[in-house]
């Protein structure tokens, strides 16, 4: 029930929650060995920062198809 403590009950919740951008992060993070599901909180703050300096730079939205 407790996604954002990596257990893995809450895995397959958290993943459907994850977006083209978070999903690319976590590849990344795995590539380097590091366990995406402990930095959850800290990617969404990366992430979510990317995607509003994304919106100032350029005046539009993020695709609904890359960015939830």
């Amino acid at each position: 029930m407790n996604s954002l403590t990596g257990n893995n009950s809450g895995n397959s919740a958290n993943n459907q929650n994850e977006d083209y951008v978070d999903k690319g992060l976590d590849s990344i993070e795995k590539k380097q060995g590091i366990d995406s599901q402990k930095a959850r909180g800290v990617n969404e703050k990366i992430t979510d920062g990317a995607r509003d300096m994304f919106e100032k730079s350029t005046g539009k939205n993020v695709p609904d198809k890359i960015s939830n």
